[in-house]
């Protein structure tokens, strides 16, 4: 969702040739596999187009490929920590670390809940932008 949704935000503002936006995951477990059902359907509810990313493991062959590494929780930020070598750069981060409230954002495969993880994933995303704005690096 996040990546879609951050995505949709960059092309609004005409930044697409300043980002490069993709999602990895921390586990296996649904590697290959298409976006989420409930996510495809939030993300057309709130007029956000959605394409085809096929779920795949992140590596650490992607550390110097990103400047970014944003996780959801907790978990997905000691994973990333773990399979990106302990992150020498300082390139791990959660989404809702950019914003006043810092959390993790609850997995709607989970709770079911795409509304509120629709809505974090929002300030989240608004809120990287705008940190990534204040600290010159657009």
């Amino acid at each position: 969702m996040a990546q879609y949704v951050l995505q949709d935000m960059v092309n609004k503002r005409h930044l697409e040739s300043l980002f490069e936006i993709d999602s990895a995951a921390t586990s296996t477990e649904e590697i290959g596999n298409g976006v989420h059902y409930g996510t495809r359907s939030k993300l057309k509810q709130a007029g956000i187009p959605c394409g085809n990313h096929k779920a795949r493991q992140l590596s650490w062959r992607d550390y110097d490929a990103y400047d970014f590494f944003i996780g959801m929780d907790e978990w997905n930020r000691r994973n990333m920590r773990r399979m990106l070598k302990g992150d020498p750069e300082g390139k791990v981060s959660l989404l809702l670390d950019y914003t006043a409230r810092q959390r993790g954002i609850a997995d709607p495969w989970y709770t079911g809940n795409f509304d509120e993880t629709y809505n974090d994933v929002v300030e989240g995303c608004e809120a990287f932008i705008n940190y990534l704005v204040r600290s010159a690096r657009l």
